[in-house]
């Protein structure tokens, strides 16, 4: 499988100082919570996992047989109360 990360995944990569072994870890690991339609460029999902006890989000979405990470973040108030609950 051929993965590349987006320029916004990688800006929240760094702004959130998420390594790469730890999104790879999470992503294994993790489950699907919240799957989105195709909107033009592909069906994509939200993904949460965890790297020892950091929570991680990860939106992913197949392009052929490329996965692309859209976006990857640490999950938090106010859009998630915990990492599979979204908040107001």
């Amino acid at each position: 499988i051929t993965v590349s990360i987006s320029q916004h995944a990688e800006i929240e990569r760094r702004a959130d100082e998420l390594t790469f072994i730890q999104i790879e870890e999470a992503i294994l690991n993790g489950q699907v919570i919240e799957k989105y339609p195709d909107t033009g460029i592909g069906e994509s999902c939200l993904i949460v996992g965890f790297s020892e006890a950091v929570p991680i989000h990860a939106v992913c979405g197949w392009r052929g047989e490329h996965l692309v990470m859209i976006t990857v973040y640490i999950p938090g108030l106010p859009k998630f109360i915990d990492p599979w609950t979204r908040g107001v």
